[in-house]
């Protein structure tokens, strides 16, 4: 079997499919190169609002006959807005490929955004900023953006502000489309039984007549960075922590294993250094984690985790410690091979999640042009060497680099 197929139509939407036996489910979706960056000053959080006003109102469907459409056969719709990327996505049964494709053409480039619409789903996005205010652990890791990226438009919230939120009509949304639209930097990703024959019949049908966008933006790059060190005094009973600095960006040479030393430092394992440091070994934290997000010119490392007030210092000192043993010390013989069979372990079993799958397909072809195999990638994880995520290390997790923001409860 093909690993997967890539077409591009001539309105220069393209269209990559992987077919996978023994699964009556099709997953497909949009990904789109536009997210909360391509914000101008005056548009914070509208990239986020239109991928809810994309379900509320088409040129054909109300916002009923959207959501009707694929959950009245038990299929899912759903979306999400990055830094970087919107995506709208749908999981249906095999014979109902077909509505799935056209849904997703019609929720992705012919919404009209009804004003009643705008006003309702104002209320929802305002409430979702209050959720997130009412959630630390989330809304460190937003405002820890702001820490590292500053005025940058990294660093600002994807849902915008209440304000922002507050002046938007529907002509905002129409000028942000028009602004950022470029359908050569549309993919839409596909993984099911489905044959290509019938994938590139469908695709030609509903997407074949989408007209061809280019719009020409220019994304701010990411300056200088600065490290910062952060404390707020909030209505919460733990102190909540981030540290963390910028990192590698997505065609970075060195992006897998940098990967991997973070995966060693703070994955998802319960071997991770931190959680033996920090949970198993002194109690410390329910949860902490390293996580890595790379973007088209720069990336954001950060570990998070909650504590008790008492304990805020004490904890901040074993993760420094933990860093300093991976710059300093190289991991032995059997100490590298099992943090290779972990991470080459864990991938596997990413993909075998078709969702998570189509998802990855889509945004590799947006942002590297190419879909590496797996195959490709375990022989490069493979060949990492200690003495490479050494040198890693030091260049990216040095003490003076880091930035810090805690969220420390009230007197």
């Amino acid at each position: 079997m093909v690993d997967y197929n890539l077409f591009q139509l001539p309105n220069g939407i393209r269209i990559v499919h992987k077919e996978v036996p023994n699964t009556k489910i099709v997953h497909c979706g949009f990904i789109l190169d536009i997210g909360s960056r391509d914000e101008r000053e005056n548009q914070l959080g509208i990239a986020h609002f239109w991928e809810h006003m994309a379900f509320k109102g088409t040129k054909k469907r109300k916002a009923f006959h959207i959501l009707n459409r694929l959950d009245s056969v038990g299929g899912e719709l759903n979306a999400y807005t990055t830094k970087e990327k919107i995506c709208f996505y749908a999981s249906a049964l095999e014979r109902h490929t077909d509505s799935a494709f056209e849904l997703l053409q019609d929720i992705t480039f012919d919404s009209i955004f009804p004003e009643k619409q705008i006003e309702n789903e104002r209320g929802v996005i305002l409430e979702e900023m209050a959720l997130y205010k009412d959630s630390p652990e989330d809304a460190i890791q937003d405002e820890f953006d702001n820490v590292v990226f500053g005025e940058h438009p990294l660093g600002q919230n994807i849902l915008g502000t209440p304000n922002s939120v507050k002046s938007f009509h529907r002509a905002d949304f129409q000028n942000f489309v028009k602004q950022n639209l470029n359908t050569e930097r549309v993919v839409f990703s596909c993984v099911g039984g489905i044959p290509l024959k019938k994938v590139k019949r469908l695709a030609e049908k509903y997407f074949g007549k989408v007209p061809h966008f280019k719009a020409e933006k220019q994304r701010i790059a990411f300056g200088t960075y600065s490290p910062q060190t952060k404390v707020e005094e909030r209505a919460i009973s733990q102190a909540h922590c981030a540290i963390g600095s910028t990192a590698f960006e997505l065609g970075h040479d060195d992006r897998l294993k940098f990967f991997m030393l973070l995966n060693i430092l703070g994955g998802p394992g319960m071997n991770s250094r931190l959680n033996l440091a920090l949970r198993e070994k002194y109690g410390f934290v329910y949860n902490v984690e390293a996580a890595y997000h790379p973007y088209s010119d720069t990336g954001l490392f950060a570990i998070f985790y909650g504590t008790e007030k008492s304990q805020a210092n004490r904890s901040r000192r074993l993760v420094m410690k933990e860093l300093k043993k991976l710059r300093e010390k190289p991991l032995g013989t059997m100490q590298l091979h099992s943090a290779k069979e972990q991470l080459v372990g864990q991938l596997a079993m990413a993909e075998e999640n078709n969702v998570n799958l189509m998802l990855m397909m889509g945004k590799s072809i947006l942002d590297l042009e190419r879909i590496e195999s797996l195959d490709s990638i375990f022989k490069n994880i493979r060949s990492v060497t200690s003495t490479e995520l050494l040198d890693i290390a030091n260049a990216t997790l040095q003490d003076d680099k880091m930035s810090f923001l805690t969220f420390l409860p009230q007197d």
